[in-house]
């Protein structure tokens, strides 16, 4: 027996403990524990368990191991003084983890489940937002690639020969027929730009005594403006900066479709005349679709 062997012998002794007792505390067999007090270490199942089941002996005793190791250092063989991880020691294991952490451990998954919920509801609504935004960009600036389509203006023809002929007649006139026409001529009737109805997203007015129909789109601030004719051809489609303006003849239309985005922001002028809006406040805020028809004097 070691001198080792001997003090944890009697210190075991001296507490009261059997080797079975020991057994239970440890969970070293019996027969090891046998071994230890007797400095047999060659009946270990390896090098490796040596110092561990010393530590274990001397902490199941309440012994400090370091200093176990350091007094008894020459009855342990130097092949088996490797210092070996703390996690060895079955006793410190057991101290080591607290109940609070096991509690922890045990809440960690419901944690991770938590968060992982919470980050898709923060998701979703984040794309909401997102498709709310792009809805409200379209509404206030349809097309995105415009087609800016400029009809050539139409001479009237009719005009021309009118004015041919009267030329003509004038030259076959004597002067006092001529000064006659100058001093009583004949007065043509005015333009007529009249509102005909109004169902909330769409507003009609009627062109009537002019033998033109010159359009004119006037921009004082963003928006965006679409104009077409009865059938459905565009002749303009794009959005407007502060100032800009855009004139379109439609003498040869019967019908001028005009889809405004930013109606507070665009001014619409026939043959020069400004066309005064008949829209309520709340209907301003929104895409207006405004139809001129024009009937041309006889």
């Amino acid at each position: 027996m070691t001198e080792l062997g001997e003090r944890l012998r009697q210190e075991r002794e001296a507490k009261g403990l059997g080797l079975n007792e020991l057994q239970d505390i440890t969970k070293i067999q019996k027969r090891y524990l046998v071994g230890i007090e007797e400095g047999n270490y060659a009946m270990m199942p390896g090098k490796f368990y040596v110092r561990a089941f010393i530590k274990q002996y001397a902490e199941a005793l309440g012994l400090d191991p370091d200093e176990i190791f350091e007094q008894y250092k020459e009855d342990i063989p130097s092949t088996y003084n490797d210092d070996l991880p703390e996690q060895l020691s079955r006793v410190q294991s057991r101290k080591s983890m607290s109940p609070s952490s096991s509690k922890v451990l045990d809440l960690l998954p419901k944690i991770l489940i938590g968060v992982f919920v919470i980050g898709a509801i923060v998701l979703v609504w984040y794309w909401m937002v997102q498709s709310a935004g792009d809805d409200k960009k379209d509404l206030e600036g349809e097309g995105n690639n415009p087609v800016n389509i400029e009809e050539p203006k139409v001479v009237d023809e009719n005009t021309d020969d009118a004015a041919g002929e009267s030329e003509g007649e004038n030259s076959d006139a004597t002067p006092d027929e001529t000064e006659d026409e100058v001093e009583e001529p004949v007065e043509e009737p005015a333009q007529e730009l009249a509102f005909t109805e109004n169902n909330g997203s769409s507003t009609v007015y009627e062109l009537k005594n002019t033998d033109a129909f010159e359009l004119k789109v006037v921009s004082t601030g963003s928006t965006w403006v679409s104009v077409k004719n009865s059938a459905g051809k565009s002749f303009f489609e794009k959005t407007l900066q502060k100032e800009d303006s855009e004139t379109l003849d439609f003498t040869n239309e019967t019908e001028a479709v005009i889809r405004v985005g930013n109606v507070p922001a665009t001014e619409i002028y026939i043959n020069g005349e400004k066309l005064e809006y008949s829209f309520t406040e709340s209907e301003l805020t929104r895409p207006q679709n405004i139809t001129i028809r024009y009937t041309k004097s006889e």
